[in-house]
C-alpha cells in the first residue's frame, strides 16, 4: 500500500489525511503551524469538524504530523497538498501558498534517490497554473522531468465544512487531471480503496479538470440565486409558497432538487471566490462570462432584501435590539467567511441597530471579527429574551426547537429565513415571517 503525505492540516487537510489513515493508508501530515502538527501527534484533532477527533483516534499508529518537508518526501511515495489558494485582488487564485510548498517538496525530492514521486494539488487553483506554473518550478527545482522523475495529478475535493468527512468517503464526482494514464490510474486506485462507495470517475487533462472544478462551483451558484429570486417572487404574491415550486422543480431530472431551497445569499470559502474566479478567468480569453456577473450581483442583493425586510419589521415594532440565530455560513461549522449572517449584522450595524447573536459553534470567530460591536448570548433563549425581533439565519437543529416557551416579550416577531421553525408552536404572541412566503 502506498505511503501518503499530506500538506496542509487545516480545515480539508486534517480530514483527508485522518480519512485515508483510518482507511489503512501510512500518512505524515505536514504543516507550518506547530500547534496543528503537536495537536495530530497528541492524537487529537487539530480543527473542529464532525467526527474528525474520531477517525484520528482510530488512525493511532498510522497518522503522524511533521514541519519537515524531508521527512515526507522521504517517507511517502504520494504527496496531497491542500494549502490555502486564496483570491487575489484581480479574483484569480493566488498559489503563493502552493509554490512555496512545492519549493521545499521539490528541493526535498531532488536531494534523495528516490525514482519518482507523485504530487496530487487538491487546493483550487486558477485554469491553467499547474502546466503554466507548478510544472515548471518543480522541473526546475528537483532537476526531474515530468512523468519521468515524478508525476502530477489535479485532483480537487467536492466537499462542504460541516460534513466534510462524509463528503471525502461518499463523494459523487471524483475528478483526476492526470498528467498521464499511470498518474490517473493511481489515483483512482487509491480513492476505490478509501471511498464508501462507488462515485463516478471522471479522468482528463490538467486543465481540463482546473476547469471542471470553478465551472462546477459557479455553475451551483446560478442555480442557488435563481432559487432566491423565485423566493423573492413569492414573498409578493399570495399564495405562492417557494417550497412547494422548488420541490416540484427539483422532481424534474434535468433540475435535481440539490441547491434549490430559496433562502439567502450563498457564502462560504469556495462558492463566492469561486464564481468571481470562473468570471476574470473566462474574460482573460475574451468572453463575457454574463450569467457569473449577474449571479454576484444577485447574491450581494440577497444580503440586502432580508436587511430591508429586518428594517421593515423593526419600525413596526419597540425593538430597540435584534437577535440573531447563526453566524456560520451554514450549520456544523464555525467558519463565518462570507456568511448571510455576517452581512446582514454589517448592514444593520451601519442601521446603529442593535444586535445580539448565538451560535453553537462560530462564536469566538464572531468576537475576533465584530468585537464589542454586537452583543453574544449564551444560549437560543437567551438570545431570544434580549430582543422582540429574532432572525433565524442558518437551518441548525437546535433552532428547529424554538417554540412559544423560548419567549418572554408581550409580542416578538420571527424571521425564519429556512422555514425550519413549526409556526404552530410559536403561540399567538410571535408574528411568524417566513422568507420565501407572503406575510399573511
Amino acid at each position: 500500500m502506498d505511503k501518503l503525505s499530506v500538506i496542509g492540516l487545516g480545515k480539508l487537510g486534517a480530514c483527508s489525511a485522518a480519512c485515508f489513515a483510518s482507511r489503512g493508508f501510512k500518512v505524515i501530515g505536514v504543516d507550518i503551524n506547530k500547534d496543528f502538527v503537536d495537536a495530530i501527534n497528541s492524537g487529537k484533532a487539530p480543527v473542529y469538524e464532525p467526527r474528525l477527533q474520531e477517525l484520528i483516534t482510530a488512525s493511532k499508529g498510522r497518522l503522524k504530523a511533521t514541519q519537515d518537508y524531508e521527512e515526507a518526501i522521504k517517507g511517502s511515495d504520494i504527496t496531497f497538498l491542500i494549502v490555502p489558494t486564496p483570491s487575489r485582488q484581480d479574483g484569480h487564485f493566488s498559489d503563493r501558498y502552493l509554490q512555496d510548498a512545492l519549493k521545499y517538496l521539490s528541493l526535498a525530492l531532488k536531494k534523495t534517490d528516490k525514482k519518482y514521486h507523485l504530487f496530487i494539488i487538491t487546493s483550487t487553483v486558477s485554469p491553467g497554473t499547474i502546466d503554466e506554473s507548478i510544472i515548471p518550478l518543480i522541473e526546475s527545482v528537483s532537476g526531474r522531468k515530468l512523468n519521468k522523475g515524478f508525476g502530477i495529478s489535479y485532483n480537487p475535493e467536492f466537499i462542504a465544512l460541516g460534513s466534510v468527512i462524509s463528503d471525502f468517503l461518499n463523494p459523487d464526482l471524483l475528478l483526476i487531471g492526470e498528467s498521464s494514464k499511470a498518474v490517473g490510474d493511481r489515483v483512482e486506485e487509491i480513492y476505490r480503496g478509501v471511498c464508501e462507495n462507488r462515485p463516478y470517475v471522471a479522468r482528463m487533462s490538467l486543465v481540463s479538470a482546473e476547469i471542471t472544478k470553478i465551472s462546477l462551483n459557479s455553475y451551483i451558484t446560478m442555480k442557488i440565486s435563481f432559487a432566491n429570486t423565485l423566493a423573492n417572487l413569492c414573498e409578493a404574491i399570495p399564495e405562492a409558497d417557494i417550497d412547494d415550486i422548488t420541490m416540484a422543480l427539483g422532481a424534474d431530472k434535468r433540475i435535481s432538487p440539490y441547491y434549490l431551497k430559496g433562502g439567502l445569499s450563498f457564502g462560504g470559502p469556495c462558492f463566492p471566490r469561486d464564481n468571481r474566479a470562473f468570471a476574470v478567468f473566462a474574460e482573460k480569453y475574451g468572453i463575457d462570462a454574463k450569467l457569473a456577473r449577474i449571479t454576484d450581483e444577485v447574491n450581494r442583493f440577497q444580503t440586502s432584501h432580508l436587511a430591508d425586510l429586518v428594517l421593515k419589521h423593526i419600525s413596526g415594532s419597540s425593538a430597540s435590539i435584534v437577535s440573531i440565530l447563526g453566524l456560520a455560513y451554514k450549520p456544523n461549522t464555525p467558519v463565518i467567511e462570507e456568511s448571510s449572517s455576517v452581512k446582514l449584522i454589517e448592514e444593520l450595524l451601519k442601521k446603529d441597530i442593535e444586535i445580539i447573536v448565538y451560535d453553537p459553534l462560530a462564536m469566538e470567530n464572531a468576537k475576533v471579527y465584530f468585537g464589542d460591536n454586537i452583543l453574544y448570548a449564551s444560549s437560543v433563549k437567551d438570545c431570544l429574551s434580549h430582543s422582540s425581533v429574532c432572525v433565524v439565519v442558518t437551518q441548525e437543529k437546535e433552532f428547529s426547537a424554538i417554540d412559544k416557551d423560548y419567549f418572554v416579550n408581550d409580542s416578538a416577531t420571527v424571521i425564519d429565513c429556512w422555514r425550519i421553525l413549526d409556526s404552530s408552536k410559536l403561540g399567538k404572541k410571535v408574528k411568524y415571517i417566513s422568507v420565501g412566503k407572503s406575510e399573511k
